[in-house]
């Protein structure tokens, strides 16, 4: 395989395209374990491709892909043609005509405003945000010189550097995501459906078979360039990798690794690698659960990427209400772990309204109980109440579940202040268990309870039920509320270090 180590004269060499250098990394840093939560943007040229209602039987970001699918590709196992190819060809025609170029040629984001974008962003409470850079489909979200299937190209709009000064400005923290080691087999159906020119190889891939898992080096050198450009041009403090990456050689992932760790170095950031799968490992980067989370804490710091509705745009698309983000917003945190939630603009750039509303009560909620959220670590258990996930990993979103007044996650910013965060509206007492007398957590006397967001004096008593609080006569949010809990003292008892700490 060729790839090009292309480090600079000015990049410092700390570390080496090895797992033994990389895996010194270690720990997330302080930056990122504070944040708690960022956002990204599914967003490009596959955003207006048509698909179908019916969200069971048609992928959107998967379209470039599905478009093809008539049934005949793989000749050994014969099937119905796919909805997208179905409608593909309803609404433009046959792909080998009309192909995801096409597709790409249609990306018209007259409404896109980065100060928009970043202004909400903002305004929800993150403190991290940037574009999905590169998708599945080959395509960049910046003005590429490594490829010419770019978004200024084909839309006249540089989203990346447009994004990256307006979330600076506004005192968050830059990431992109790149989803590109997928493209070997994303475009593997538009081969085997033929009709590709060899000149846009540089898009589709050079022609290989449906199932090959071995990209050639022209990929490896593409995927590559994209990837260096980006962090050269745009400084990001975080990447984010989706899957299919761990297919690819470990020279390439190592090499990544060292490049990126190195180029950190010299611009005096502490930048984050996040990656899902067996990409790397939990010492060279933070491990990421797609719609998903563990079921208890863990001592490594973790990530979720979460989507309130589909990934990319979808006219009917359903969406999660505030109260349920906010509420696996809370149960992450209570376990050591980041949200990075995706926002879906529509085809044209403009942010859903529904969408809008999602973040800007998030922003509220958080302005009230962020105290209890940002800049906080795991306290001796992570909660306590009867709703808790019945196992933990990628996509348990799946599962229903409903928090209830009954449910509280711990959070703690010192061994003198801890919060306990109600998950629904409380009840006339409020009964913490995990803070009994007779359980022998809490070893010190607490000197004074307040709810975040008033100024009303909290009742309570502690005995061998638990803390009990009585509710005040006015709620500050509509969502969960945050009790902070101020201690005379305190003495830790596996504090972070609870394996399953969770009382029922």
């Amino acid at each position: 395989m060729i790839i090009t180590n292309a480090q600079t004269k000015n990049t410092p060499m700390v570390y080496e395209a090895n797992w033994e250098s990389v895996n010194k990394v270690n720990e997330a840093p302080n930056w990122f374990k504070d944040a708690k939560f960022g956002i990204y943007t599914h967003w490009g040229p596959v955003s207006s491709a048509f698909v179908g209602s019916d969200p069971t039987k048609s992928y959107r970001g998967w379209h470039g892909m599905k478009m093809y699918d008539n049934g005949k590709l793989d000749k050994t196992n014969i099937t119905k043609p796919s909805n997208n190819y179905i409608h593909h060809r309803k609404k433009y025609g046959d792909p080998k005509k009309y192909d995801y170029k096409y597709i790409i040629e249609q990306f018209n984001p007259s409404a896109f405003n980065a100060k928009e974008w970043a202004a909400l962003f903002a305004l929800s409470g993150a403190k991290f945000a940037g574009p999905v850079a590169m998708h599945h489909d080959n395509f960049a979200m910046w003005d590429s010189k490594a490829t010419r299937w770019n978004a200024m190209n084909y839309g006249g709009i540089n989203p990346s550097a447009e994004l990256k000064k307006e979330i600076e400005a506004r005192g968050m923290k830059f990431m992109g995501s790149f989803h590109h080691a997928f493209t070997w087999q994303y475009f593997a159906t538009a081969h085997a459906y033929g009709g590709v020119k060899s000149k846009d190889y540089d898009l589709y891939t050079n022609p290989h078979e449906l199932n090959s898992a071995t990209p050639d080096d022209r990929f490896y050198n593409e995927w590559w360039a994209k990837l260096k450009e980006f962090i050269d041009l745009y400084q990001p403090d975080l990447l984010w990798f989706d899957w299919w990456l761990e297919n690819m050689t470990e020279e390439a992932r190592t090499r990544f690794l060292a490049y990126y760790y190195n180029k950190g170095l010299e611009w005096n950031k502490e930048v984050v690698v996040c990656y899902k799968e067996s990409t790397f490992n939990e010492n060279a980067a933070i491990k990421d659960y797609e719609r998903g989370r563990p079921n208890q804490p863990k001592e490594k710091f973790w990530l979720t990427d979460t989507s309130p509705g589909a990934w990319f745009y979808r006219p009917d698309a359903k969406f999660k209400t505030p109260n349920e983000l906010i509420d696996i917003l809370i149960d992450i945190v209570s376990k050591n772990g980041n949200m990075l939630l995706n926002v879906p603009p529509n085809p044209d750039g403009s942010i859903p309204p529904v969408m809008v509303n999602l973040l800007t009560e998030m922003g509220k909620w958080l302005s009230v109980n962020g105290e209890a959220i940002y800049a906080t670590r795991p306290w001796a258990v992570f909660g306590e109440g009867p709703t808790r996930l019945p196992e933990g990993g990628h996509k348990i979103e799946k599962i229903k579940i409903t928090y209830q007044n009954t449910d509280i996650r711990y959070t703690k910013k010192s061994n003198k202040v801890f919060y306990a965060t109600v998950m629904d509206k409380p009840n006339e007492e409020t009964v913490m268990k995990s803070l009994s007398t007779e359980i022998g957590i809490l070893n010190s006397k607490i000197e004074k309870i307040e709810l975040l967001g008033s100024d009303e004096k909290i009742t309570w008593k502690r005995n061998e039920k638990g803390l009990i609080i009585k509710k005040p006569t006015i709620l500050p949010t509509q969502y969960a509320h945050s009790y902070k809990i101020t201690l005379e003292g305190y003495t830790e008892n596996n504090i972070g270090g609870a394996v399953d700490a969770h009382i029922d």
